[in-house]
Formats: structure tokens, C-alpha cells, sequence
């Protein structure tokens, strides 16, 4: 006998045949998640976006699904997984981008609580659901980041440097590390991989980057003047979302500082005494959070230049 209409739909939902792999993005504030969407949507995907509030018609992207979650809600975060009425039954794959992402802008047990107990249900909901593609975005910050008081031991940073969180924020970032390798243990067939995104920046926020060239000491951030532009993080989301198996982690950064001043000058000045080894071939104002391990098994290389955005905001007008 056929399949019913309902095993293959939701409720509601138009009777369309289905030819693309669809991606469910957990947030809708972050600078992640608009590139993220976009990115997806370009290379084939199916999107819907959960978040506990819905964009205004103005943020929305022309044929992604919309639909308001409570991550804290273990049995809504379950069954948005698998259906919702009228708007999609089944979801090939889930990018965990919610979270208070801001060190310091919630109670620490709060943000504690709020970004373990979401990485949970995730993964619980995603293991339920029988999802066997998982993308998390974890931290730079749970190598001990930012540095102050701490020197790092050596640089470049790699995925097998010392893991030191110094806030509830980037604790809660390793804990979600560990479940995802316990869950990928239990599931040999899952792919999740855990990103390690540096200071994200939108497009905007390169007109700040000027202001810090000259003093190693003006960028405010203390994590090896280390970035990644939203939309290479988008690229890395979409890479992620591979055949690998088991549970990975990369970090994800720009191919270079946020300085001018070469790499080897500003390790000398606010870090001396680190050893540092430069990757060979990678210039002299390299990142200093290695990306090598995403460029060689994920095909992961940044395609924007703070310098070059720079000179495209003073050709616009919008910095002197």
C-alpha cells in the first residue's frame, strides 16, 4: 500500500516533493545566524530558523521557515526537531548557534545553565530524532582566552592546546565539547563538529579596526588579536556539515590578526618569552589560532580581509 500523505508531511504542509537536504539554525540574534542562512540557502539547503523570538518582516530571508522554540523546553526543542505542523516533518541536520554569547551579560549561573541545558536538548533531541548531522559553535574562550593575567604557553594556538576556561561562559562552551563527544560515542554514524569561532565581526565592525593599529595593546579583546568575519564563519558552518564521523573540533578564525604589525613583533611585545612557531607559507601577519586543521580536513579558507573591507567602508564613506 502507498505511504499516506502524512507519513511524508506534515500536517498542513503542501503535498511538494522534497529535493533538498533541510537544516534547522537554533538563534536568530547573533551575527552568525543571517550569513549562516544565506550561506546554506546558496549551496542547496532547505532553512528553517528557531529561536524564541520571531524576526521582524524586514530581518526575514525569502524561503526560510520561521518558528519560535524555547530551548529550555527539552519537549518542544524534541518535537520541533521532528515536526511542525504545517511547516516541515523531518530535519536532515541542526546548527547550534543559541546561546548568551557575552561574557558577563547574564548572571554567570544563568548563562551557565542557559547555554548547557540548550546544548543538551539539542543533542538529546538530535539523537531522538535519528539527525546525524550536528554542527555546535563552541569558543576560543575555552583555551583561556582572553590571556590577561594568564600567558598562553606557546603559540600558534592549536584544537590540542591546554583547555582553560576562566569564565562560566567559556566553561559552559567545554562542557557542551564533552557531551558532543559522548554522544558521538553512543552514535557512531553522527557527524557533529564543534567550532571554536574567534571574535565574530560583522561587516560594520571593521571601521573599529584602524584605531588599533600602531599599540598591540589597544585591541580590547586579549585573545592574540584574533577574528573571524561572520561570513566565514557562515562558510565554515556549511563545510561542517559533512560526511565526517564521530566528534571534531576546529578552531575558526580569519587567516590573519587584526594587526598590521607583524605576528612575530606583537608575540615579542605582549607575550615575550612564549615560544611561537609560525606556520611556513602563511605570511608574517598570520592568525595566531592555528586554522590549519580546518583548511586541510575541512577545505576551510577565508575569503575576507579586514585591510580590503577597510578600504571598501573609506571608498563608501562611512570612515575617513
Amino acid at each position: 500500500m502507498a505511504a499516506s500523505f502524512t507519513a511524508l508531511h506534515a500536517l498542513g504542509e503542501p503535498p511538494l516533493p522534497r529535493s533538498k537536504p533541510r537544516v534547522a539554525i537554533t538563534g536568530s540574534l547573533g551575527k552568525l545566524r543571517q550569513p549562516t542562512t544565506l550561506e546554506l540557502l546558496q549551496h542547496g539547503w532547505e532553512v528553517v530558523v528557531l529561536d524564541r523570538r520571531l524576526p521582524q518582516e524586514g530581518e526575514r530571508v525569502e524561503g526560510v521557515k520561521y518558528v519560535q522554540l524555547e530551548m529550555s523546553d527539552f519537549g518542544q526543542v524534541a518535537e520541533t526537531f521532528r515536526e511542525v505542523d504545517s511547516q516541515y516533518k523531518g530535519l536532515d541536520a541542526v546548527v547550534h548557534l543559541a546561546a548568551l554569547p557575552v561574557i558577563g551579560q547574564a548572571a554567570s549561573s544563568h548563562q551557565f545553565k542557559n547555554n548547557t541545558l540548550s546544548t543538551y536538548h539539542v543533542l538529546e533531541a538530535t539523537r531522538q530524532a535519528g539527525i546525524k548531522k550536528l554542527v555546535l559553535a563552541s569558543s576560543e574562550t575555552l583555551l583561556g582566552l582572553p590571556l590577561d593575567p594568564h600567558p598562553p604557553e606557546s603559540l600558534p594556538f592549536t584544537e590540542e592546546s591546554e583547555r582553560r576556561p576562566e569564565s562560566a561562559y567559556s566553561l559552559g562552551k567545554l562542557v557542551g565539547e564533552v557531551m558532543a563527544e559522548q554522544y558521538a560515542r553512543w552514535d557512531p554514524l553522527l557527524s557533529v563538529c564543534s567550532l571554536r569561532f574567534s571574535l565574530i565581526c560583522a561587516p560594520e565592525e571593521y571601521a573599529e579596526f584602524p584605531s588599533w593599529q600602531g599599540d598591540p595593546r589597544a585591541f580590547p579583546e586579549g585573545n592574540c588579536w584574533s577574528h573571524v568575519d561572520a561570513r566565514d564563519g557562515a562558510q565554515a558552518i556549511r563545510l561542517a556539515l559533512s560526511s565526517l564521523k564521530g566528534h571534531h573540533i576546529f578552531l575558526i578564525t580569519s587567516s590573519t590578526t587584526c594587526m598590521c604589525t607583524p605576528s612575530s613583533e606583537l608575540v615579542r611585545t605582549l607575550y615575550p618569552g612564549v615560544p611561537y612557531e609560525p606556520v611556513a607559507g602563511r605570511g608574517e601577519n598570520q592568525t595566531l589560532l592555528s586554522i590549519e586543521k580546518a583548511r586541510r580536513v575541512l577545505g576551510y579558507e577565508p575569503r575576507w580581509n579586514w585591510e580590503e573591507e577597510v578600504e571598501r567602508l573609506r571608498k563608501e564613506g562611512i570612515i575617513p
